[in-house]
């Protein structure tokens, strides 16, 4: 090994121009895929193709009608909605959603299709048209069908008549997903600006599955846009204050870009999407890019110090560094690779962009960036690096306190073990927005008023064609839309018996106590046939009644729920299901909302199988590396202690885990354990080629790497701290307890990693 090291180190520098050429031309031949790099638009990238719910939910929009949608809300500033010129603006509102590009229904308060007997027939109208002519008894009669029609109150009509909503349906023909999303967006952010500007008393919301799409779409581009510059930027700066050396820095810098360029191209060669969740991938591509050429870097320019000449100081560099950077890189490779067990496809799609980029940064850091740096003008003050004092006094008080830091490193490791079992796999995906972003700041306004984005959805079949006008059916479909709406977690239900019992009573004069279930098939067959023969184009009932009328959607608007709380919501449904209805009836609750509900649980086991691979992975490539059992099973506890305290932390402060943390353990494995090996790659190298005791060696691997793991790890948590401030919760919480883990990581292999090793590798001296 030694031998390839030094043929490796002295090959590089002696081939450095032709080394530095080919280099450039791969990244060339990989970079060109980036013209093929593409953004998913669509919200059900988060779930497999096999994912049960995404089928269940998929088999449900090809039997009803999308469940795309734009949801528009007014709200007067000074009044109810039922003043002439508000009801005038739901009506142009309404006029120009049919315009909406992909448009295919527009609901509203004054389209909503009203129902009365008129002598011997049925008459189906708008509630109302032409506000300017609408008397005061007419605004009246639109008021009392308002709040007490259960189609209108509390799902487009608010329970104190403040707000109203048009609920547009789209359907997208999926050509170009993003070119379409991007015009039902333009057009609906025109309107409503236009609509902000013609009417200043009046609020106006936008919010539904489209704008959520968007959102994803949004929150990706913004990270793009002021992180990745802003990271870059804090990384410059970092490095020069920390390396006083403009080539070491712009070296970085081009190994850096190299290795993003090449991994977002090889990406788009392997028809990988990006996503809100996997465009941090260029993020921590940069972050981890850094920590193998500052190895290089901090060894080549204190060799410089120590008035070595330039070629011989990058070659003992690279010499000294080969084994270290290339374990580091695999291991955190390793690390990332495990985000394949993730649930969720956008994690599989980080982890292996990572990996790509790190595989990158790890051969450009050993041939590319020593062949620049020979070239590069290079000015160092011949003098001891100050900071190297500062690393010996640590070494020294870690020796001498060595059991003190035992007891004391024991005891938090236990309280935080203890503090990691308050962690909660809890899910609301409406706050992966924080409220920067308007999309958030609408939704929880619409959730507020009117229950928003969250909807489950039954698709009740009644066992036969036409089954669903059976008066049993009817029954039954009552029953159980009675119960659910009495349970506190639902807003509204929207289901045909409501629509039933309307035309029964239109059907006998208008009579209140018609308003009840038709009592025979033929009856209820008629009604429903005579109502939608009456409907206009594109307020028919294919969103409620499937084709053959063998089963009907009941949609519950719920009140903003984790995932926790709606799986045990579900679990009273089917225990009460499986009391009351009959069995023919059976039916699971679906829709986004259930969807997202399931991941979590998934995800966490998935998570742990990647995470216990990973693990023994990157110990088998320890043990191996470092050519011994005993260093190798120690370097365990300095990777897992990390670990155990960061989540801990978590665990006492914020309690709910998303799937964002579920792949971190995964993820900060493979970067922890880059601090540990090359601290113990130092201390291994003392022992067997100086012939230091443990203490020595210790001394000597914190003055020789400690400064490098120190300026590793502040890059590292700057680049990860950046990316807290993304507006996407799935991004900054996962980049926050990154940036704790490696900071706990710096300050284990500072603390714990000596006192083990004085402990148990006595017996090599």
């Amino acid at each position: 090994m030694h031998r390839f090291e030094r043929y490796f180190s002295e090959w590089v520098i002696r081939y450095r121009l032709p080394i530095i050429i080919i280099n450039l031309l791969v990244v060339i031949a990989a970079g060109s895929g980036l013209k093929l790099l593409g953004f998913n638009t669509d919200y059900r990238v988060f779930f497999g193709e096999d994912n049960p719910d995404l089928i269940a939910f998929n088999a449900l929009e090809a039997t009803y009608s999308k469940s795309d949608n734009v949801f528009i809300l007014v709200a007067p500033k000074k009044s109810d909605i039922f003043q002439p010129p508000v009801l005038s603006i739901v009506e142009e509102l309404t006029e120009l959603s049919w315009q909406m590009p992909f448009s295919r229904r527009v609901d509203s308060l004054q389209n909503f299709q009203n129902t009365y007997a008129e002598e011997d027939d049925l008459v189906v109208e708008n509630l109302y048209e032409n506000v300017d002519e609408l008397s005061v008894a007419d605004v009246k009669r639109v008021k009392k069908v308002a709040l007490a029609d259960p189609l209108l109150f509390k799902r487009l009509v608010s329970e104190e008549g403040l707000v109203t909503a048009v609920n547009v349906t789209i359907e997208f023909p999926g050509v170009d997903r993003k070119a379409e999303l991007g015009a039902v967006i333009s057009y609906s952010r025109g309107m409503i600006d236009e609509f902000k500007t013609k009417y200043p008393d009046v609020d106006f919301y936008v919010t539904g599955v489209t704008f959520l799409n968007n959102a994803f779409v949004e929150a990706g581009e913004r990270d793009v846009k002021s992180l990745v510059p802003l990271s870059f930027l804090a990384m410059i700066i970092l490095l020069f204050i920390l390396l006083k050396s403009v080539s070491a820095v712009f070296g970085v810098m081009l190994v850096i870009i190299l290795s993003v360029v090449t991994a977002m191209g090889i990406g788009g060669y392997l028809g990988i999407a990006l996503t809100p969740a996997s465009i941090s991938s260029v993020q921590m591509i940069m972050v981890l890019a850094v920590a193998s050429s500052v190895h290089m870097l901090v060894s080549f320019l204190f060799g410089l110090q120590h008035k070595d000449t330039k070629l011989h100081a990058l070659s003992e560099s690279l010499r000294v560094n080969i084994q270290p950077i290339v374990l580091t890189s695999l291991t955190t490779m390793v690390g990332f690779l495990g985000m394949n067990f993730s649930e969720v496809p956008p994690f599989h799609d980080l982890g292996n962009l990572v990996a790509m980029g790190l595989c990158a940064s790890l051969c450009l850091s050993l041939t590319f960036l020593p062949a620049l740096m020979s070239f590069l003008p290079v000015h160092v003050k011949v003098e001891e690096d100050p900071g190297v004092g500062y690393l010996a006094g640590i070494a020294a008080f870690v020796i001498k306190r060595q059991n003190i830091v035992l007891v004391v490193m024991s005891g938090v490791v236990l309280v935080s073990a203890y503090c990691a079992t308050f962690n909660q796999p809890e899910e609301r995906f409406l706050k992966y927005f924080d409220t920067s972003m308007q999309f958030r700041v609408d939704t929880d306004f619409a959730t507020e008023n009117l229950g928003g984005l969250y909807q489950l959805m039954y698709a009740v079949p009644a066992g036969s064609p036409g089954g669903i006008s059976r008066p049993e059916y009817l029954k039954n479909l009552d029953l159980f839309n009675d119960w659910i709406k009495s349970q506190p977690e639902v807003i509204n239900t929207y289901v045909l018996t409501d629509t039933m019992r309307r035309l029964n009573k239109n059907m006998h004069g208008d009579e209140e106590s018609w308003y009840v279930l038709p009592e025979s098939r033929e009856l209820a067959a008629q009604y429903l046939l005579l109502y939608e023969m009456s409907l206009p184009y594109g307020l028919d009932l294919n969103n409620q009644v499937n084709v053959d009328k063998s089963e009907t959607r009941l949609i519950a608007t719920m009140v903003e729920l984790s995932n926790v709380e709606l799986l045990n919501f579900e679990k009273r449904v089917q225990a009460w299901y499986g009391k009351n209805m009959p069995e023919f009836m059976n039916t699971q609750g679906t829709g986004t909302l259930m969807m997202f509900a399931h991941v979590p649980d998934k995800n966490i086991k998935g998570m742990l199988y990647g995470s216990i691979l990973a693990l023994f992975i990157i110990s088998m490539i320890l043990i191996v590396a470092l050519r011994s059992l005993k260093v190798g099973l120690i370097s365990l506890a300095p990777n897992l202690v990390p670990l155990t305290i960061g989540f801990g932390l978590w665990g006492l402060l914020y309690v709910e885990v998303n799937m964002a943390l579920a792949v971190v353990v995964s993820m900060t494995l493979g970067i922890v354990v880059d601090d540990t090996v090359h601290f113990l790659s130092k201390y291994l190298r003392a022992k067997r080629e100086k012939g230091y005791d443990s203490e020595q060696a210790i001394t000597y691997a914190f003055t020789h790497v400690g400064k490098a793991l120190v300026v590793s790890t502040v890059v590292l948590m700057i680049g990860f701290g950046v990316l807290m401030t993304s507006p996407f919760a799935l991004n900054s919480d996962m980049a926050m307890l990154t940036t704790w883990i490696i900071c706990l990581a710096l300050i284990v292999d500072f603390l714990l990693l000596p006192v083990l090793l004085l402990r148990f590798d006595k017996d090599e001296k």
